[in-house]
């Protein structure tokens, strides 16, 4: 294993022993993981506190999935007590076989179900979701690049978006709303966003051509059809939208329940129009076309709060409240090395 000398033998980590509310979150000391061959251990800048946070300690759960969760989360007490889908900071140390990457490297990753990165430290492979950060974004910036980005470009590459293509974005103010505007738009779409109305600047900022409020509109009412459907709600199920869906279409269900998942094959041949819920396992070459278009000014992190680490619980409940807009970040470790703004 290379590492730095410097590396502590304890960090403190955000820690949940119960499923709840965020109370049950507190912070922690707990040993700093070695990186087993084929891993790297990143110093943990920033992460996000997001909703796939919020649903693993709520045990909120789309309906039907109960079970299939219970078997990722645990099924009386958490089988993850740290949680944290995602991570940027520099990496300590890489274990036996890894060359892509060097302690002092600065990087982003995603943990998915693994979790573990509210803390200071967390492993993960070196061949998985992990890329060097943009050079002209801080660790708070570039995190945001993560969680939403690559959900948003994994189920993207299932479909052709292209100049001319229309989507509709039900729930763009979110993480991965706001970076499935972006992206669309980056391929030329012409982009749809459903939102409240007080979002309406933010995301035509983020490139949405027409903006819908949800609280004054159905966005499935009317005659206006759609080429491709992201639904970051889960309140657009495929006999909800079928009607607003153009012939040879697709509905991306970001959110959705277990009958919604068992009905998605057999909707998509009877229809001839794409529905699906699988985002595949979008990795590196996702998150590193994130980034180069980052770095070229062609997609915006967007942050509505930040948080230090020994404010876990406020960000938990903040999240609870289903009002956030973009990515809330978790500062893990105050210390920011140099970067390059354009």
């Amino acid at each position: 294993m290379t590492t730095n000398l410097a590396t502590p033998r304890t960090m403190t980590a955000a820690v949940y022993r119960r499923f709840g509310a965020p109370e049950e979150v507190h912070l922690d000391q707990r040993a700093i993981p070695a990186p087993k061959p084929g891993e790297v251990l990143i110093r943990v800048h920033a992460s996000t506190v997001s909703i796939a946070d919020h649903r693993a300690r709520a045990r909120d759960i789309p309906a039907g999935l109960g079970m299939l969760a219970a078997a990722g989360l645990g099924l009386f007490r958490p089988s993850r007590p740290i949680l944290g889908m995602d991570a940027a900071g520099v990496i300590e140390a890489v274990g036996a076989g890894v060359t892509a990457f060097a302690p002092g490297d600065r990087v982003i990753a995603m943990m998915s179900g693994d979790f573990g990165a509210h803390a200071e430290y967390v492993c993960v492979r070196a061949d998985g979701a992990i890329t060097r950060a943009p050079t002209t974004m801080t660790f708070e910036e570039a995190v945001t690049l993560v969680f939403g980005g690559i959900t948003a470009e994994g189920f993207f590459r299932k479909v052709a978006i292209g100049p001319g293509t229309t989507v509709v974005v039900n729930g763009a103010s979110g993480a991965v709303g706001t970076a499935a505007v972006q992206l669309a738009k980056h391929r030329g779409a012409h982009v749809t966003a459903v939102t409240s109305g007080k979002n309406t600047e933010l995301v035509t900022s983020l490139g949405a051509d027409r903006v819908i409020d949800y609280t004054r509109q159905d966005f499935t009412a009317g005659d206006d059809t759609y080429d491709v459907i992201v639904d970051c709600v889960g309140n657009a199920p495929f006999g909800r939208v079928e009607a607003s869906i153009n012939p040879g279409g697709a509905l991306l269900l970001v959110i959705c329940d277990l009958r919604s998942m068992l009905r998605s094959r057999g909707q998509s041949r009877r229809s001839g129009k794409l529905v699906t819920w699988d985002v595949g396992k979008p990795g590196a070459d996702e998150l590193a076309h994130i980034v180069s278009l980052a770095e070229s000014g062609r997609y915006r992190p967007v942050i509505d709060r930040a948080y230090d680490l020994t404010d876990i619980v406020d960000a938990h409940r903040y999240v609870d409240t289903g009002r956030k807009r973009g990515n809330v970040v978790l500062r893990v470790t105050r210390t920011e090395p140099d970067i390059t703004r354009p």
